[in-house]
């Protein structure tokens, strides 16, 4: 059941402690006049002496990082079951496609007579967001999905101060994402949590208690962290809209309904989407990303400039309009990511993404039904593309989440999501994507419950997991205040 051995890995100071000094090459003499750095250079940036480095042949280098990259997880390694986060598989041809020259090589400050072919393809990645959202317009300037919340809560303030009703409160449900009260507060608004109901989603007696004329409007995950879809969203929207908000939707968890559900007609006025999520581009690693927000008709007169427009077969960019929010970047936004996500779009078309989003929830039910028995569902409505159990079966032995999320190390998986959302205590919160295969998918579940019966029959072996990994278990408390990136002697 354990799918691979991972070796440990010397630092390059314990590969050559003595400091044995070898040479492998050495330069010729300088054929320049010789110049003193200090006439060139400030005294700060000079280096007294050479540090006691560790001499290391090149072959022993290349090796060190090779195996360095393998002790690490990725998505072509296997299921990667971060709930929340979709780390699905990027396809090999988005990276065909994003290094084709024309388009790899362009520069954002070319003229637009020479980037007709680029500006037509993020025009017509722009029509497909349309189309698959029910939406009227779009912005793929925002870099990542906080940015595009921040994009989309500054076009709603800006509706709302545009027709003279400036209010300064956004709800949040206590189901949302951790960045959705965090954007709001950086674009100046108080926010304030709304309760869920026994069912995990948004409680509409709360709803229209809080829903007052200070409310902006409501930023709403659909389907919710919990992995549950808000059945009444329509109720919701019009509550809101009839007391003059908008709709904020969080479209991170897109994957669950694209193809057979349109945002527009839920009644959301902003969503951003997250393209490394939903579409396969590039996850993680701090970029470069892509979080693009499609609008309602309300909002498509404060989109970010500059806007492509098209007129006739030729296309151009809008660069000043006083309606605008102005520019959330510099240039147009990341292009090599939008051309990953168009080539993605395109591969599979309206049928094929669809069958994408079926395979997510199927995939996601699958894992349910599988560990219903082994671990606490919290929540008993029905799954989408994720499903959270929590480890209150467990902790009868004192074996909590994070002992689970070790041990699964050793079986050669990386851990799901731990302890979100917060609304569940010692959540697990698992979502495999539609990217791998069914037996990938009965591995995963067979190591989760070997782990819950490790649990109740060793629960000590549990707690003090990982067993087969380099390193082993680490003070994560001291970890994060102490935090230490460099070697030392000491």
């Amino acid at each position: 059941m354990k799918r691979r051995a991972i070796r440990d890995e010397a630092l390059f100071f314990e590969r050559n402690p003595e400091r044995l000094r070898r040479q492998g090459f050495q330069l010729p003499p300088l054929d320049a006049p010789a110049v003193d750095p200090a006439t060139i250079l400030p005294q700060n940036a000079l280096r007294s002496e050479l540090p006691d480095y560790p001499d290391l042949t090149e072959m022993e280098i290349v090796q060190h990082f090779h195996r360095l990259s393998q002790l690490n997880y990725a998505v072509d390694e296997g299921l990667y079951p971060l709930g929340s986060c979709t780390m699905k598989y990027n396809p090999r041809i988005n990276e065909q496609t994003a290094r084709l020259v024309g388009l790899a090589a362009a520069h954002p400050l070319q003229p637009v007579e020479q980037v007709q072919g680029c500006l037509r393809l993020i025009w017509e990645l722009e029509q497909a967001l349309i189309a698959i959202t029910g939406m009227a317009g779009v912005t793929l300037q925002p870099a990542a999905g906080a940015h595009g919340e921040l994009a989309g809560i500054l076009m709603i303030r800006k509706a709302l101060e545009a027709r003279g009703d400036a209010r300064d409160v956004v709800l949040v449900p206590d189901s949302a994402h951790g960045t959705n009260p965090a954007t709001a507060a950086f674009a100046g608004y108080e926010t304030i949590e709304l309760a869920s109901g026994d069912d995990g989603t948004v409680d509409l007696e709360e709803l229209d208690r809080l829903m007052t004329d200070r409310v902006a409007g409501i930023m709403l995950t659909v389907p919710n962290t919990l992995g549950v879809f808000e059945h009444r969203i329509v109720e919701i929207s019009k509550l809101v809209h009839d007391r003059g908000g908008l709709i904020y939707m969080d479209g991170a968890n897109l994957n669950a309904f694209a193809g057979r559900a349109l945002p527009g007609l839920m009644g959301a006025d902003a969503m951003h989407i997250n393209l490394h999520k939903t579409f396969s581009t590039p996850h993680g690693g701090g970029g470069p990303g892509a979080g693009p927000v499609v609008v309602s008709e309300a909002l498509v007169p404060h989109l970010p400039v500059p806007r492509v427009v098209k007129a006739g077969e030729r296309f151009t960019l809008v660069e000043d309009d006083a309606a605008s929010i102005g520019a959330m970047r510099g240039f147009y936004g990341n292009f090599l990511i939008l051309v990953r996500a168009l080539t993605y779009i395109r591969s599979l078309g309206s049928d094929g993404l669809r069958q994408m989003s079926d395979v997510a929830v199927l995939y996601a039910n699958l894992i349910r039904r599988r560990l219903a028995n082994a671990y606490h569902l919290p929540y008993d409505s029905p799954t989408l593309h994720e499903v959270v159990f929590d480890d209150t079966r467990q902790t009868a032995n004192d074996v909590h989440n994070t002992d689970i999320a070790k041990r699964l190390l050793d079986y050669g998986f990386h851990p799901p999501t731990m302890s979100f959302p917060l609304i569940v205590h010692g959540a697990l919160m698992i979502e495999p994507t539609e990217s791998v295969s069914p037996d990938e998918i009965d591995i995963f579940c067979d190591a989760m419950l070997a782990i819950a019966k490790e649990a109740g029959e060793n629960p000590e072996f549990v707690r003090t997991a990982p067993h087969d990994t380099p390193v082993s278990r680490v003070d994560e408390v001291r970890a994060a205040r102490k935090l230490k990136v460099r070697w030392t002697a000491d």
